[in-house]
């Protein structure tokens, strides 16, 4: 491809198409990316003004993530004050960090004061408290104000999510009133589809729909009109839960209150989406036993994050090992054994995989409860007991038939029946057991429904083989 029609790919993105950076496959434009690092290195300021700076937050984020460190550092210095600070709300924490650290605090404070509250928030909250203090203490008295009490909210609850930009009106207004306000007042959200009801406390009374202000006589009370707001979110509300709530209820937004039921910020549909997001991560991750990595992470960080749950793997590989040499004198006597041990065990492990991610994911989302629980059990342990017939009749008849010898087609065939039914067990129990407990069963199940699989198949196979081959 020419620098000419380079040129006018970039042009033609500048221009609001919003889709030229990218190629088929959803990635950077090689190209885009080879032009920036170009203007980067020759310093030239005035593209990546023109081409750059205007990127949508979300791309921004992209380009800072396909970009080596030092032009990271090159780019946002060469920026400055064009330097969109959203962007970063779109990037891994590491990379987050490594380029906030590269900032002087008084550009940072600058950058934020023009930020919504949720994403100025979800920046500092990742400062350690000297900077975060020396970056408040340079915005304006109200911002600083709640940008404070955002982040004296738990981490992960709504208070840290919620937007503390809303549009609120006493009950006594009329439309027309609160139409002037609205149009008038210079300090509202940048986009808003709610307005809020409240009492001189700020206590939360209602909430109209900006369609009904449209549709309403300008005479017209605003308390005659509000509807009552049946979903408020505690402040202090868990942000899965309050994503939940969402999900239920199908909201765009909804008010969050404090303790005493005052009106203090505004979660929308946009930061639920990346809270959902997040968690769906988060319970992948941890059912891999990686933690809370991030592809930006070091070689030693990404390892130390790993290794703890690799050795309760290793402890447990140990425990099946122990159960293989409690038969050695079988295996040595039917060799075959030995052949076969792998796929029983391996079978149990995918089919308890199955059913524990199901279980865990359902968990999540609350769809499994103490109401449905024991039916939900009870079609595992049938889905168990039907695959474990299943393949136990497909491997029974392979290995009846490669050995010739049809008794140790039937031990196999068992082995499987009872090890694919204990991995279905286990796979519904553990998490549900370890939830019970309070503790969180995306992390745990995964290491004990692999150690009872394999323990289960090893003693069900080599068992069922001592009292029936050697008999």
């Amino acid at each position: 491809m020419s620098d000419n029609q380079n040129d006018t790919l970039i042009d033609r993105k500048v221009g609001g198409e919003g889709h030229d950076i990218y190629s088929e496959s959803g990635s950077i434009r090689s190209d885009f990316l080879a032009r920036v690092g170009a203007a980067i290195a020759d310093r030239d300021v005035l593209f990546l003004r023109q081409n750059v700076a205007k990127l949508h937050e979300s791309e921004l984020g992209d380009l800072l993530e396909s970009i080596l460190p030092d032009q990271r550092h090159a780019l946002v210095k060469l920026l400055g004050k064009d330097f969109d600070l959203t962007a970063l709300t779109e990037v891994d924490e590491a990379i987050r960090m490594e380029i906030v650290d590269q900032m002087p605090n008084a550009q940072i404070a600058a950058a934020i004061g023009d930020l919504d509250s949720d994403d100025a928030v979800y920046i500092l909250e990742d400062l350690d408290h000297q900077d975060r203090e020396e970056i408040l203490a340079q915005l304006p008295f109200t911002e600083r104000v709640r940008l404070r009490r955002a982040l004296d909210y738990p981490e992960s609850s709504a208070g840290r999510r919620m937007q503390t930009e809303f549009v609120a009106v006493p009950p006594f207004w009329t439309v027309g009133q609160t139409i002037d306000y609205l149009r008038d007042e210079e300090n509202l959200p940048e986009s808003f589809s709610q307005i809020f009801v409240i009492d001189p406390t700020f206590r939360l009374l209602g909430i109209i729909d900006l369609d009904r202000i449209l549709r309403t006589k300008r005479q017209v009370r605003i308390e005659t009109i509000m509807r009552d707001t049946s979903h408020p979110i505690p402040a202090d509300m868990d942000q899965e839960e309050a994503a939940q709530i969402f999900e239920q209820y199908d909201l765009l937004s909804a008010a969050v209150v404090d303790d005493n039921g005052r009106l203090v910020g505004v979660l929308t549909i946009d930061d639920v989406v990346d809270v959902i997001q997040e968690e769906a991560e988060e319970d992948f991750r941890r059912l891999s036993g990686v933690g809370d990595e991030e592809l930006s992470d070091t070689v030693k960080d990404t390892s130390r994050s790993r290794v703890p749950w690799l050795m309760v793997n290793l402890v447990t590989a140990f425990l099946s090992a122990s159960v293989i040499g409690l038969f050695e004198a079988t295996i040595e006597e039917i060799v075959a054994l030995a052949i076969l041990m792998p796929i029983v065990a391996g079978m149990g492990g995918n089919a308890g995989s199955q059913t524990m991610t199901v279980t865990v994911r359902a968990l999540a989302t609350r769809d499994l409860d103490i109401h449905n629980s024991w039916r939900v059990v009870r079609r595992e342990a049938g889905v168990g007991l039907i695959n474990g017939a299943l393949f136990g009749t497909v491997v029974g008849s392979v290995a009846g038939w490669w050995f010739a010898d049809y008794h140790l087609g039937m031990v196999i065939a068992s082995a499987m029946i009872i090890n694919m039914f204990a991995a279905a067990m286990a796979g519904m129990m553990i998490p549900i057991l370890l939830n019970k407990a309070g503790t969180d069963p995306a992390v745990s199940s995964a290491v004990f429904v692999t150690a009872i699989t394999d323990m289960t198949g090893f003693m069900s196979f080599l068992g069922l083989a001592t009292l029936w081959l050697l008999k």
